[in-house]
């Protein structure tokens, strides 16, 4: 019999994103991002490749990305109300850490698994941030989708993509539960 852990099965069973928009200062230091970034590099990486990097924007760096963003959304026709959100998705926040997805040639690793690791380390850096005591939550739309922003926005090579926007920061009130999966109904149990 395996020795249960109750307090992270709790946190497991109850942990909630956090609306980035309710997300304010303080955030993490430099410190407790490294640490926030050790924690969700622990995570499943068939042959150690290691296929994600991180880039942490401060406050000045959403501020130039926002205005980015703004500059790109007109240059290349954007609808007015989803260029908005990109644009605000840096404007209003102030911390974000982008997780790029970053493939690595491999003949005994598919690339299927290591874009399922990249997407396992924006997870374990929310789940990080949550159980640290501050409020996260993964984002990704246009800005970080639209290769023609995203591509300069973060400097990405040619086999690299943004798996996530991780945004951190002090939460400012509890988000309402939401429903969940009915797990009998997705859940095949093969028994023979």
């Amino acid at each position: 019999m395996t020795t249960p852990n109750a307090a992270v099965t709790e946190f497991l069973l109850t942990r909630r994103s956090h609306p980035a928009k309710t997300l304010t200062t303080p955030v993490p230091d430099r410190n407790a991002i490294t640490e926030l970034l050790t924690a969700a590099a622990r995570v499943p990486d068939h042959g150690k490749l290691e296929p994600w990097r991180f880039v942490v924007l401060t406050k000045a760096a959403l501020m130039r990305l926002s205005a980015a963003a703004a500059d790109y959304a007109a240059k290349t026709g954007i609808d007015p109300d989803k260029a908005a959100k990109g644009i605000s998705q840096f404007g209003d926040a102030n911390l974000i850490v982008a997780v790029i997805q970053s493939i690595k040639p491999s003949e005994k690793v598919p690339e299927i698994e290591q874009i399922h690791s990249a997407g396992a380390a924006c997870l374990g850096l929310v789940n990080a941030a949550l159980a640290a005591g501050w409020g996260a939550c993964w984002l990704t739309g246009w800005v970080a989708l639209d290769r023609g922003f995203a591509g300069p926005a973060f400097d990405l090579g040619p086999a690299e993509t943004v798996a996530g926007l991780i945004h951190i920061g002090t939460r400012t009130n509890t988000p309402p539960e939401r429903p969940r999966p009915d797990i009998a109904a997705i859940t095949t149990w093969a028994e023979q």
